[in-house]
């Protein structure tokens, strides 16, 4: 169809618009998913942050979020300038500078919904401790001192990684090292919840709640990698494909682990490695075969049930519902496979050290070091900061009585 002038493939819009939609459901499926792993008393409190993410993200988004993050690089490609704030210098029917098949609007809308779910996603290192006004200021100031540069770097058009040659497909550094490592950078500045591990305040309340979420985070995840092909097109078939088998990997990888160390397999450790596998395989896969998805995954099972069962309790950190092991950890390896496993008969974008190009290996190691460690000092200095201005935790009877009282005066007892 053609508008004004401007061409636009009517199949690449509705692709895109569905994948964002797919996107977003994936939000609220990861409150579900946390929100089965705490304590009954925190259960409505644990959704809300992710709920509210939706709404507080979508301001700042239309706001600035997209302008910093996707505007026209300054500074030498660290953050998009404001020619987009508030979208009043874009036009509806503007082809987008990323995708020339799509409107603007359907970019701004995708990239959105991506937005959204890398702070929410920091929410799991924080629950059943940290105040809920703190948390809405801080996801306002989060995404955009920390999200909306990092997304410049490495997506926009100008970003110094980008140009550097650095490839991340949906969100490896851009999502999942971000959002983990800042998780880490929250659990730390929040302290451990009371009583952690001398109570039994780890067991999942409501499995179900987990097991759903993340049936439904599997099933967004189509939209956010296969949607980032930003078409309809044999490079979004191949990243839906490499997706879905990296998931069943670590999830098959994990729950073996699971049974080999403790003589039974747990539905949260199969759903943990399915998330874990995605996490992992997101900057890859739009550049990878099915066999090294299946690599990818079956590696990211071992590695985030290491750090979950071995690493994180010597290192005695209370990152709540293991988002650094999980999403920091698993996309550190899924960021590094890319260096190996770029295919560019998958995509002529990507081509990595086992295809005669050793340089990108490099290029990722670059990269993760980069976004790993400003995403985890900048979290750090906004968690201590918040602190001292508004409080940062809850007080200790609060959080015995329950955040879902507390900070909202309900409760998820009947849930």
């Amino acid at each position: 169809m053609v508008i004004n002038s401007v061409s636009f493939n009517s199949g690449n819009i509705a692709w895109v618009l569905a994948s964002a939609a797919l996107v977003l459901m994936m939000t609220p499926a990861l409150g579900f998913f946390y929100g089965g792993m705490v304590r009954k008393k925190n259960v409505l409190n644990t959704i809300s942050l992710s709920f509210v993410t939706i709404a507080t993200v979508s301001f700042v988004w239309i706001l600035w979020g997209y302008s910093l993050s996707f505007g026209p690089d300054a500074y030498g490609g660290l953050i998009g300038n404001l020619k987009y704030i508030g979208l009043f210098n874009m036009k509806i029917n503007q082809h987008s500078r990323y995708a020339h098949t799509l409107p603007s609007y359907a970019f701004v809308a995708f990239q959105l919904m991506f937005a959204i779910i890398t702070v929410a996603l920091i929410s799991g290192s924080l629950v059943e401790r940290v105040k809920f006004s703190t948390w809405v200021v801080f996801t306002v100031i989060w995404l955009t001192v920390v999200y909306a540069p990092i997304a410049q770097w490495v997506w926009g058009k100008g970003g110094f990684l980008a140009k550097m040659g650095a490839l991340d497909f949906a969100g490896g550094t851009v999502v999942h090292i971000s959002a983990g490592f800042a998780g880490l950078a929250g659990a730390l500045a929040l302290g451990k919840r009371n009583k952690y591990l001398k109570e039994n305040i780890i067991q999942p309340n409501q499995l179900g709640y987990t097991i759903l979420g993340a049936g439904l985070l599997w099933f967004g995840w189509f939209g956010f990698n296969g949607g980032s092909a930003l078409a309809a097109d044999s490079i979004a078939a191949s990243a839906i494909l490499a997706t879905n088998t990296a998931a069943a990997a670590a999830a098959i990888s994990w729950m073996i682990a699971e049974w080999v160390r403790n003589g039974k397999p747990t539905s949260l450790g199969i759903v943990s490695g399915a998330i874990a596998g995605l996490a992992t395989i997101t900057p890859a896969a739009g550049y990878v075969t099915p066999w090294a998805a299946m690599i990818i995954g079956l590696v990211a099972g071992i590695i985030c049930f290491s750090m979950v069962i071995f690493i994180k309790p010597k290192l005695g950190y209370d990152d709540a519902l293991d988002v650094f092991s999980v999403h920091g950890v698993g996309s550190v390896w899924g960021v590094f496979a890319t260096g190996l496993f770029a295919d560019p008969l998958i995509n002529k974008a990507g081509k990595g050290l086992f295809y005669g190009n050793p340089r990108q290996l490099w290029v990722q190691i670059i990269t993760i070091i980069i976004v790993a460690t400003y995403s985890f000092v900048l979290s750090f200095i906004i968690f201590k900061v918040l602190d001292l201005i508004m409080g940062l935790r809850v007080d200790k009877d609060s959080e015995t009585m329950g955040l879902d009282i507390t900070q909202h005066e309900e409760t998820g007892y009947n849930l």
